[in-house]
């Protein structure tokens, strides 16, 4: 499956790179794209696996909102 998550408070790279890296590290994620331009992340991932919320909150512990 795949989804878009819009993400706000991501700025710079490490922004990027935090919520990629807490995306990457859940079972069953298996890419991360992240536009800052656009505040959007692209994510590939097996359902069976992992669900929306886990990435919500996966994405909220780095200290940032997803929307949506």
């Amino acid at each position: 499956m795949e989804m878009t998550l819009e993400v706000n408070g991501m700025t710079c790279n490490h922004c990027e790179q935090s919520v990629k890296g807490a995306l990457q590290e859940l079972e069953g994620v298996h890419g991360v794209e992240v536009d800052l331009d656009s505040g959007k992340v692209n994510i590939a991932y097996d359902e069976a696996y992992v669900s929306k919320k886990m990435m919500k909150e996966a994405v909220e512990a780095q200290g940032y909102e997803p929307v949506g």
